[in-house]
């Protein structure tokens, strides 16, 4: 049975991405900073019939993606890295005269440092797979410019950057680094508390990753409203 490890999947799009893959049979390992909430998602997805890990904590700590790895290990692989959790780094978020030192390098710790990490501890599961993929998930802020977001924005774009020379390095395994479009999240609510504009859920953007593992192209980054814009 595949195994995948979703980081930030209690809600939003790792929690519909864990449902997608738990829908197909996957094993999970999923983690967030709310045990409650992560167990009750943990629940729920285990009603698939799949065997569910849920592990609790922060993936900006070693200790933590250590065990995220070890859980992996224990349901006997990984097949799947999403590197899903993210911080904003100013809640909401301030134009660059505003942003603070720390909310960037909280930022860039939670989207690249703890990412590359994570990375770098399931690495030898991956590439002991055979068919090992990892998922970064990136923004259209990573490559356009938005007033107020560029911190998160910088911290995307490194990223990216960093799925790239992954890909490079890592020749055996698919690096895509996807950008899910605006969606209806948390995170979103945090970003621009107000913002009434309807935007889609989570699950509508599902699709596009399950196409990447269905079709597994070359490593790169995508756009999955473009994604499943194509199989309509």
């Amino acid at each position: 049975m595949a195994v995948a490890v979703i980081t930030g999947g209690s809600k939003g799009l790792g929690r519909a991405l864990a449902a997608g893959l738990a829908g197909r049979g996957w094993d999970l390992v999923i983690d967030a900073r709310t045990p409650e909430v992560l167990d009750g998602a943990a629940r729920e997805l285990a009603e698939y019939g799949t065997r569910v890990v849920a592990v609790a904590g922060d993936v900006g700590d070693a200790a933590h993606r250590s065990r995220l790895a070890d859980a992996a290990r224990g349901l006997g692989g990984l097949d799947l890295l999403v590197s899903n959790a993210s911080a904003l780094g100013a809640e909401p978020l301030v134009r660059l005269e505003e942003l603070t030192p720390d909310g960037l390098r909280a930022a860039l710790e939670t989207n690249v440092v703890a990412a590359l990490g994570l990375v770098q501890e399931a690495l030898p599961l991956l590439r002991a797979s055979g068919a090992g993929a990892v998922v970064t998930v990136s923004s259209d802020a990573a490559v356009e410019a938005y007033p107020t977001w560029g911190g998160y924005g910088a911290s995307k774009a490194a990223l990216d950057q960093l799925s790239a020379v992954l890909a490079a390095e890592e020749p055996g395994l698919r690096v895509w680094a996807v950008d899910p479009g605006d969606m209806r999240t948390d995170l979103y609510a945090a970003a621009v508390p107000g913002d009434e504009e309807e935007r889609p859920a989570p699950s509508e953007v599902v699709p596009a990753f399950l196409r990447l593992l269905d079709e597994r192209p070359a490593s790169g980054r995508y756009s999955a409203p473009a994604l499943v814009g194509e199989v309509r």
